[in-house]
């Protein structure tokens, strides 16, 4: 007899092979507890998976159909001579894994800076692997200790250890229970970090010519999810019309804000704030809109005055050219140097 290894709802077929077998008989028992489970051609189990062949009384076949965990272990071909003769084979049950979502992790949610643990059982024989992907592909990001980070495409364990939770850690998170008897499976796990907005502008001190289109943004960072506006000079929210148009893209825990003032005008030279707020806290970050004062030969000409101090151009479109107004293409290296000088000595004089 030899070994058998079967996956679990297969059949498996132990073999015994006997010469000379004269008046005598053949039983197949489990060795665990000395369950008889058939006396010759004769099925003596209530086990209906089980029957019993044989080839011309010399090759006789075991046959357990739709295998069971419980059917793992040894079993012996036994003939009932006075000096019994026996052979054993050992059946070995493989069972896919399966993960304990009673024992498992769900979703979490954890302040940014503090510890967190996500954890993954799984049952399946041989015993299953565990094994962390982020979804989306991107690396893990591990601390240990005062150590700096380190990132890794996957990580090998039951219990996935976070250290000072940053926000750039928060994901959806596969574990993975492999145990190489097929179909591998997956839990997906959320893990959530809470912190209060921060909001960065990219440029705080913006000018544009009158009647053109101007634009504003402000990047927000902020879990969970934020409310966004705008205000002027500390004044009331701005709303979409056909003044302003407020638009926002949203990615993760990242919001782009922008604010675009449709033909801009003296009356819109002031102060812009980008506001956000969630539960945890409060934003703002402050933009400064001037008006750029530009000769009658356009952007090309020479003659450039600042009104109230400019740092650089603003981005925005021309109302009635629908052209991109910008600081590269539109101003020559002699006027941006010109643009320089006269904001420098418009702040001295401040």
């Amino acid at each position: 007899m030899h070994n058998l290894t079967m996956p679990v709802g297969r059949e498996a077929i132990l073999t015994c092979s006997v010469s000379n077998l004269g008046k005598y008989k053949v039983a197949w028992v489990r060795a665990e507890d000395q369950t008889i489970l058939s006396l010759h051609t004769k099925v003596v189990t209530h086990n209906s998976r089980i029957t019993v062949t044989h080839d011309n009384l010399q090759t006789w076949h075991l046959r357990i159909r739709q295998l069971k965990e419980s059917d793992r272990g040894c079993y012996m071909c036994q003939v009932n001579t006075n000096i019994m003769k026996m052979q054993q084979g050992c059946l070995d049950v493989h069972v896919p894994p399966d993960i304990i979502y009673d024992d498992t992790s769900g979703d979490l949610s954890v302040s940014e800076g503090e510890n967190a643990t996500l954890w993954c059982r799984a049952t399946g024989h041989p015993t299953p692997r565990i094994t962390w992907r982020r979804e989306d592909g991107h690396p893990i990001i591990l601390r240990r200790g005062n150590r700096d980070a380190v990132k890794v495409d996957t990580y090998n364990g039951s219990n996935l250890y976070f250290w000072r939770l940053d926000r750039k850690q928060m994901g959806a998170y596969l574990c993975i229970a492999s145990n190489d008897v097929p179909p591998a499976v997956s839990k997906r796990i959320l893990l959530n970090v809470n912190f209060a907005p921060v909001i960065k502008v990219p440029n705080q001190l913006l000018g544009a010519p009158l009647n053109t289109d101007v634009m504003l943004e402000c990047y927000v960072e902020a879990f969970p999810n934020t409310i966004n506006y705008w205000v002027k000079n500390r004044g009331e929210m701005l709303l979409n019309g056909s003044k302003y148009t407020i638009r926002e893209e949203r990615s993760g825990y990242k919001v782009l804000m922008w604010l675009i003032i449709r033909s801009f005008a003296t009356q819109d030279i002031g102060t812009y704030n980008c506001v956000s707020t969630n539960s945890l806290g409060k934003a703002e970050g402050t933009l400064r809109l001037y008006e750029i004062k530009v000769g009658p030969g356009g952007p090309q000409d020479n003659h450039i005055s600042i009104v109230g101090g400019l740092a650089e151009p603003a981005r925005g479109h021309r109302s009635r050219e629908s052209e991109v107004f910008s600081s590269s293409p539109s101003l020559s290296s002699s006027n941006l140097l010109q643009l320089f000088l006269a904001a420098c000595l418009v702040l001295t004089h401040r």
